[in-house]
């Protein structure tokens, strides 16, 4: 199956069909880019022979949009440690830089005796009812990813989200890189204001993990605030079927 991107050489990947969309056709969703930036941290992270550290914390900064084309990706060490590093990467495209990513690795440890949070499950993909999210945007990848959605009201909700296609296209992905690909979709799936009335755009999206998510959905409990001044928040709980499994906010700017 034709992945989201396919590579085309050593730290350049092409876009495919199913990555286009939510605001325009022919830019791309950003949240398969920000799949791909976790995918050659890890890459890199391996290489370098730090395969014990995992990815903690991952903040994206959304520098612009970026066309259904080719681009180039780079990973550099800005803080290099034994137990703790923090890594730079960037996705370029016709020598701009358009997302940059900063995450901490950190060396996991025992600490099942203390594990717990007070952070509320939400009901699992099999309890909740499929929903069709191409009656509310358009795109490709929107199109590839299955869905299921309890909406409370406007701008508040939980889902469920995965999908079949590849992250890159034959080439080995991981499980977590494969569910940062999915993060993004969250400012979409709770709308507090319709789309086609309000565009509210992520300037970014920042995610912390306290256990690394298993399985192939990803949950979402997600509350969608906007301000009087034009900026709004996206915050969510995120969840796999075993329980929450970290935070993300999502800066918006709210433009009707």
């Amino acid at each position: 199956m034709s992945g989201y991107f396919e590579r085309t050489g050593e730290t350049t990947f092409r876009a495919t069909d199913h990555v286009g969309g939510a605001w325009r056709l022919d830019e791309q969703h950003i949240a398969p880019a920000l799949g791909l930036l976790a995918h050659v941290v890890e890459l890199d992270r391996d290489r370098r022979g730090r395969g014990d550290l995992v990815v903690a914390r991952l903040s994206f900064d959304i520098l612009g949009t970026v066309p259904v084309a080719e681009v180039e990706t780079s990973v550099s060490v800005l803080r290099p440690g034994r137990t703790i590093e923090l890594v730079e990467a960037t996705l370029v495209h016709a020598a701009r830089r358009a997302v940059v990513l900063r995450a901490w690795l950190m060396a996991p440890g025992d600490t099942a005796a203390l594990a717990g949070t007070p952070l509320p499950p939400i009901p699992g993909p099999d309890e909740t009812e499929p929903w069709d999210a191409t009656t509310v945007w358009d795109g490709g990848f929107i199109a590839s990813a299955q869905v299921r959605r309890t909406l409370v009201e406007p701008g508040r909700g939980h889902f469920w989200v995965t999908t079949d296609v590849p992250l890159v296209a034959a080439e080995p992905v991981s499980a977590f890189a494969r569910a940062v690909g999915l993060l993004d979709i969250a400012n979409g799936m709770v709308v507090r204001a319709d789309p086609r009335q309000v565009a509210f755009p992520n300037v970014d999206l920042t995610v912390h993990f306290f256990r690394q998510p298993a399985g192939l959905w990803l949950g979402f409990d997600t509350s969608v605030s906007f301000g009087p001044h034009g900026l709004g928040l996206t915050s969510t709980v995120l969840h796999d079927e075993q329980g929450p499994v970290g935070t993300m906010a999502q800066l918006l700017t709210v433009r009707p």
